[in-house]
């Protein structure tokens, strides 16, 4: 069965996801972002999930998560929590 790792971050709006992609992909470090700005408790972990299979997360996070090339930075994905920004780290 495929597995993930991956690391998000959570915002109410989908602006406010734009504006700390924008910062991320002008270099600030993701897990500094996700320190500062996610309102999900994996902030203090940098956004990091650690690994999943699919299945685990929400549709709409799983659908990104295993799809997406492995590194790329992705979002605003829009899910019934808010906004996230996430970002592959491994998968197998």
């Amino acid at each position: 069965m495929a597995r993930a790792s991956a690391r998000h971050l959570l915002v109410s709006t989908e602006e406010e996801c734009l504006n700390i992609k924008k910062e991320i992909e002008d270099g600030l470090d993701f897990a500094d972002a996700a320190k500062k700005y996610s309102s999900c408790p994996s902030k203090a972990q940098g956004g990091d999930l650690g690994e999943f299979g699919p299945g685990q997360m929400v549709p709409e996070f799983d659908k990104v998560v295993f799809s997406a090339d492995v590194g790329s930075l992705e979002g605003p994905v829009k899910t019934q929590f808010g906004y996230h920004l996430l970002e592959v780290t491994a998968r197998s």
